[in-house]
């Protein structure tokens, strides 16, 4: 029995086929799924659709499920077509009618909506957090390995004089604009779109303030249309959002998989983090960075799939909505495991010292010389022309011990505490907080 249905249902074929995938990502929506039934009961009260008896029986019934689900003992039942069905028959069959009641005022469409966007914000906060701990490593790294000097590269050809801890600190930083990116995101998450109903709102006079403050969203989508369509749009913006953070993982994991290389060989890791040959006893693969680039890749892409999925679609609810959650539920999995097992990998990584020592990348000290000139009074072209010519003479021999960078952002000056700074603020940005709070009133 489905809560929608009448006399008939539909055949079997069907059923399986619109369905889908729902029932393994509706269990990772259940605990929101019961909050924002709580919050809904308790406004229900306060326009007189249900008496307070009714409402303190749906409450200790909803918390009871709440409780069962975070004690892995809560499943969608065979037959049973969702969350929202679930929680609804296991309060009717508790309880009795009562548990009829809590549907008044919403559709299945705002409902599944104000589950989204909370389960939204919990994973973003849950990328935030792996976020910072790799943040701070980098941080860590950049430090420890600020005079450890290695050669910088344009066009994948030798440029000019870097220094690990400039390449740590770049993803650091880097790290922080994503983090703001991923804040559009969040702030579009953390409006409440409960009492949209299907898209058209209700005859009810339904208190959404009310709800929106019990469940910590900072705002709502005033217009009921505008919340419904809100549906593909919150998740294209974290799509995009995560792809930032992808793609700052994928350059990291490119550069360690170039850097690993014997003809480079600027890093290593311990033999248990790598892998080896079948054949060939001498190889050791960094088949975890590997791996962390074509994920990333992958991520990258889901802003493309979604807006695919959007494409061509009016005003108000479609079913092709429920695709979204087969793309970007995975997607948000995998984000946290890649940015988990790089701070994993980068605990353990092995710098080579004294790189730049060897005559091999003397030319990278090119510029250096022709500063050197500047300083000394000679016009750039000048200078510029008479370090060519020595380089083509095969007479260029510079100075390969001495690096005088002290610009901000430079080798010489990391600016990681502005840099920690840019972090701190970002971060205070996320009101978790309140968020907490505004959940452990309503299951106290």
């Amino acid at each position: 029995m489905k809560l929608w249905q009448k006399a008939t249902g539909s055949k079997q074929e069907v059923e399986q086929f619109t369905i889908g995938r729902d029932p393994e990502f509706d269990i990772i929506l259940a605990p929101f799924d019961v909050l924002g039934s709580l919050a809904h009961a308790h406004m229900l009260t306060k326009i007189g659709l249900l008496t307070i008896e009714e409402n303190e029986i749906l409450q200790k019934g909803l918390k009871e499920i709440y409780f069962e689900i975070e004690q892995g003992k809560f499943s969608i039942s065979p037959g049973v077509e969702d969350v929202h069905s679930q929680v609804e028959f296991l309060l009717t069959a508790r309880y009795g009618e009562v548990g009829k009641k809590l549907h008044s005022g919403r559709s299945r469409n705002d409902q599944v909506l104000v589950d989204l966007k909370l389960y939204y914000r919990a994973a973003i906060r849950e990328i935030v957090e792996v976020s910072q701990t790799l943040f701070d490593l980098l941080v860590e790294l950049s430090s420890k390995h600020k005079n450890d000097l290695m050669p910088g590269y344009t066009h994948t050809q030798l440029a000019m004089p870097s220094s690990f801890g400039l390449w740590f600190g770049s993803f650091a930083e880097g790290l922080t604009e994503d983090l703001g990116l991923l804040k559009v995101a969040f702030d579009l998450s953390n409006k409440n779109p409960l009492g949209s109903a299907a898209g058209y709102g209700s005859s009810f006079p339904l208190d959404r303030t009310m709800t929106t403050e019990l469940l910590g969203f900072a705002d709502m989508h005033h217009n009921v249309i505008n919340a419904q369509n809100s549906r593909g749009k919150t998740e294209r913006t974290l799509a995009f959002a995560m792809a930032g953070i992808s793609a700052t993982l994928n350059r990291l994991a490119t550069d360690v998989c170039l850097f690993m290389n014997q003809h480079f060989a600027f890093v290593s890791f311990p033999d248990d983090l790598t892998t080896g040959s079948s054949i060939m006893p001498h190889k050791k693969n960094p088949d975890v960075f590997e791996l962390i680039r074509s994920k990333t890749n992958q991520i990258q892409g889901l802003s493309t799939t979604i807006g695919y999925l959007l494409t061509n679609m009016s005003t108000g609810y479609h079913r092709d909505l429920q695709l979204l959650k087969e793309e970007i539920f995975p997607g948000i999995e995998k984000l946290k495991s890649c940015l988990a097992m790089t701070t994993f990998m980068l605990k353990s990584i092995k710098v080579r010292q004294n790189i730049l020592q060897d005559p091999f990348y003397k030319h990278v000290f090119s510029v250096e010389v022709v500063n050197d000139l500047v300083l000394k009074g000679a016009p750039f072209r000048d200078a510029y022309m008479q370090v060519g010519l020595e380089i083509e003479a095969g007479h260029f021999a510079p100075n390969q011990d001495q690096l005088n960078h002290t610009h901000e952002g430079s080798i010489g000056n990391l600016c990681l505490d502005e840099i920690k700074s840019k972090m701190d603020a970002i971060l205070e940005s996320y009101d978790f907080q309140l968020i907490d709070q505004k959940f452990l009133r309503l299951l106290s």
